[in-house]
């Protein structure tokens, strides 16, 4: 696992996935998001084009983490939209192997790899993959994702006591203060929270939702928090 430096903030990282407009991104990250996701997924009414993808990585800043979101996908389909679009790290969120994590990081690719709690990969199989986090959420919904479905964040609590947690799935402004004290995660993933409609994010909850987050401080006074999403400019390997 990639050695990841710790935060100077008492508080998770917050990725804002599902990104299709850059003007969005934008607001996102001045409103205090470290990463956003882009969705390679056609079956997700948030997929987007690498022409899409690339618009949006341009309208960033180099210090943040640009998350390519892939299910399934091949190793030259992941590295082609790495390239192309800019990405600094890539989620996968399907049934990889991890033989595919450890090619793309061979590569200088940041690799978050999807567990769920009542699916498989389940958190058991978080030994095989050497990644720089892992995002944690339920196996329930039609598609892969949270699908906007609340579970019991706290069965994730000790999962993250021993690695870099992401905790994702049915979070918004109003219960993400709840799911942190519940599992103490390095980093959260919220999509489908903070939106107006599918891949429309709302500014104004997307700055509630960053404020909840950051109300759980105290939680975090006897806990070092490792950084989960990175750009390319800030991986160890880059």
């Amino acid at each position: 696992m990639t050695d990841a430096p710790s935060m100077n903030r008492p508080y998770p990282q917050v990725k804002i996935c599902g990104l299709t407009h850059p003007h969005e991104a934008a607001q996102c990250l001045e409103r205090g998001a470290d990463a956003i996701g882009l969705v390679f997924f056609s079956q997700s009414p948030r997929n987007v084009s690498p022409e899409q993808a690339r618009a949006v990585v341009d309208a960033l800043p180099e210090k943040v983490a640009a998350v390519g979101v892939f299910v399934n996908a091949t190793f030259s389909t992941i590295m082609a939209r790495v390239e192309r679009c800019g990405l600094s790290m890539a989620q996968l969120h399907g049934r990889e192997p991890a033989r595919l994590a450890a090619r793309l990081k061979a590569e200088g690719v940041g690799v978050i790899k999807a567990l769920f709690v009542d699916g498989r990969p389940g958190l058991d199989d978080a030994p095989e993959f050497d990644v720089d986090g892992y995002l944690v959420e339920c196996a329930k919904g039609p598609l892969p994702g949270g699908n906007a479905v609340a579970w019991d964040w706290g069965a994730a609590r000790g999962f993250g006591h021993r690695q870099p947690l992401v905790l994702a799935g049915g979070l918004s402004p109003d219960n993400v203060a709840d799911a942190i004290r519940a599992a103490l995660p390095a980093a959260i993933d919220v999509s489908s929270g903070v939106e107006m409609m599918p891949g429309r994010k709302d500014p104004h909850k997307v700055a509630r939702l960053i404020a909840a987050v950051q109300s759980t401080e105290d939680q975090y006074a006897a806990k070092t928090i490792k950084a989960v999403f990175r750009s390319k400019g800030q991986r160890p390997d880059a």
